[in-house]
């Protein structure tokens, strides 16, 4: 790897505080609600006050914390702050030290001001994202790639098709790229539901079933019913049921930005007395002509100012959002496609309303439905936590993972910008990573899709490069930090593409073309992932990151994970066996243990590689107690 030197962050000495159940009572309180906050202070930072600054109604206000409890290494320091608006920001204020001074946020301590975007916050919404998310793990798979069943060799192939066999080559050109059409569908998964149950995951995310003109299936002729050539509304019900029956969930996806041209909507609207029909204001025009999203025609930009669209999107019974959901239509939720540039166009931004509206109508009719929304860049203010569960987490997360492992060879494009995309250390790496999750809540961040890779970009397995086992460090990332992790089908096996249709290859079922010792990996880090309450549910605690070492904890109030990630040999790392209290009775959940000796537990220099070691902590501080509200 080529990167600069930089100076080590070990940050297992500062104070701590990270929004997660281990240090917050409530993660779903109500309006007027007393909240118990715990801060985490290293006898060695010498702090001798604590204060927790709230802003109710847009104003300051300090409250004193008291001393809860001291440890060997800690001092735990507990305040409680009134949920008095929906969202609560918060952020503490440490005197002594070095300093005398120091603010504790999201992205850490200061000795100096810093603006409120990364305070810590707590969301009241009247019903929070549904308990199953957390920590599930998250399969896509993109209908006509990833398998075909014997039900396919009976269907036509549709008008606009460019039919292929299963092991011909993906064809990128502008010609073919959208139409070349594998046959895969619903049964197709259904038969092989078995192999996402052995690789551990939990929910099926499907990109979109409904009718197009294309085998993505993103510019939508209707919302109202399955493609009959993935096997039509049968073909949902049969795979819902069998995912079902197997404990896992399924989730639907649909572009709230625009249809197809063929879309009975848009139809309507450029038909025969088109100008009067109601329909012609679910759309967005100018000059007389209709607004393509990013400028394709194909793709007519929907105009979120008619109530009567959005009716029919969101509130109607036979909606997109509510037929679907539950005993109707099987699914268990929504992946929000184009969701950072829905209701937004010139001087129009209604995106925060669409998603609250969204999520007020998921909350009365379906509680128990997750919602997420595509975001390829700064997607912090757009989920203040009132609208969408959570979000593709490509800014926070994959972005930073492909800097850090990526092959240096000057791709330009791989982050959506037109430069070469750096190589950096994990120093930079982790910042990025806390820059963009301080400035969300908690609850969004862990109902978020962390991902290495999606049907719309490269491959990890190509991203880097010609040892393999840095898919492994990404995977470990993936698999070990808060978060729904997400992968794409094919990733386990070790599929490659270079940019996003290129990777949507046919799945090759022939088990000798796979990459068996990666298909282990991702089982054993799942594995390891779903028998770790900390893994699942726990907080984040950053430990350590140095050019091609990353360290962190994940901590749950009876379990704490050390994670170890490197992406090439490194300085052994050293850490004080005072400050985890409890490592020495632990166990290897991935990977070789450490080297535990009676003042320090010693992290081996080899790499690639993934260590993954958890234990149960003995006087691990006191516990946040709920609070009942006013």
């Amino acid at each position: 790897m080529t990167a600069s030197r930089t100076r080590a962050a070990s940050w297992h000495l500062e104070p701590h505080h990270d929004g997660s159940e281990r240090y917050v009572s409530s993660l779903s309180p109500r309006l007027g609600e007393v909240v118990q906050l715990l801060v985490r202070v290293p006898l060695e930072a010498e702090v001798t006050g604590v204060h927790v600054r709230t802003a109710p109604d847009g104003e300051q206000q300090f409250t004193a914390a008291r001393l809860a409890r001291t440890t060997e290494p800690d001092a735990w320091w507990s305040a409680t702050v009134v949920c008095h608006n929906p969202v609560t920001t918060y952020r503490f204020l440490l005197s002594g030290g070095p300093t005398g001074y120091t603010w504790l946020n999201g992205t850490g301590i200061h000795h100096r001001d810093v603006p409120d975007a990364s305070d810590f916050r707590l969301v009241c919404a009247p019903v929070p994202p549904p308990d199953w998310a957390a920590g599930s793990v998250v399969y896509q798979i993109f209908p006509d790639r990833f398998a075909r069943s014997r039900r396919a060799d009976s269907r036509p192939a549709p008008d606009w098709a460019i039919p292929a066999q299963w092991d011909d080559p993906v064809d990128t050109s502008h010609r073919a790229v959208a139409q070349q059409f594998y046959g895969g569908d619903l049964d197709g998964i259904t038969d092989h539901l078995d192999h996402v149950e052995r690789l551990g995951a939990d929910v099926v995310y499907l990109t979109p079933v409904f009718p197009g003109e294309s085998n993505h299936r993103y510019d939508a002729a209707t919302f109202d019913a399955v493609d009959p050539s993935l096997g039509g509304d049968a073909a949902l019900r049969r795979l819902t049921r069998a995912a079902h029956a197997r404990g896992l969930k399924v989730l639907g996806d649909f572009t709230t930005n625009h249809t197809g041209v063929t879309h009975e909507w848009f139809r309507a609207a450029t038909g025969p007395g088109g100008r009067r029909a109601p329909e012609r204001d679910f759309y967005i025009w100018e000059d007389g002509e209709h607004v393509g999203w990013l400028g394709v025609p194909t793709l007519p930009k929907l105009d979120h100012r008619s109530a009567e669209l959005r009716h029919r999107v969101f509130e109607h019974p036979r909606g997109v959002v509510r037929k679907w959901l539950g005993r109707s239509g099987g699914l268990d939720g929504w992946r929000v496609d184009v969701a950072n540039m829905t209701g937004r166009w010139r001087e129009v931004d209604l995106n925060h309303e669409v998603a609250r509206q969204m999520r007020a109508t998921v909350a009365r009719h379906h509680p128990d439905a997750l919602i997420v929304g595509e975001h390829f860049h700064d997607y912090t203010t757009d989920v203040p936590g009132d609208g969408w569960h959570g979000v593709m987490n490509y800014a926070g997360f994959a972005r930073p993972v492909w800097t850090w492992l990526r092959e240096a060879n000057g791709d330009r494009g791989l982050l959506g910008v037109p430069a070469p995309a750096p190589v950096l250390d994990a120093r930079s790496v982790v910042d990025t990573m806390r820059d963009f999750t301080s400035r969300i809540s908690w609850q969004s961040l862990t109902h978020s899709f962390n991902l290495v890779g999606s049907h719309d970009v490269a491959r990890i397995r190509t991203l880097v490069g010609s040892d393999t086992r840095l898919v492994d460090v990404a995977a470990g990332l993936l698999f070990t930090m808060p978060s729904m992790p997400m992968l794409t089908y094919g990733d386990e096996i070790g599929m490659e593409g270079t940019f996003g249709e290129d990777g949507r290859r046919p799945m090759p079922w022939d088990e000798a073309r796979w990459d068996t010792r990666l298909l282990e990996v991702y089982r054993g880090l799942i594995a390891g992932r779903k028998a770790s309450p900390a893994l699942r549910v726990g907080g984040l605690r950053w430990v350590y990151a140095a050019d091609d070492a990353i360290v962190f904890l994940r901590e749950s109030a009876d379990e704490t994970a050390l994670v170890h990630l490197t992406r090439a040999a490194h300085e052994p790392i050293r850490l004080p066996v005072r400050h985890l209290a409890g490592v020495g009775a632990g166990r290897a959940a991935y990977g070789p243990p450490p080297r535990i000796g009676k003042r320090q537990v010693t992290l081996p220099s080899s790499g690639p590689h993934v260590r993954v070691w958890t234990w149960k902590p003995t006087d691990g501080g006191p516990r946040p107690r709920i609070r009942r509200p006013r």
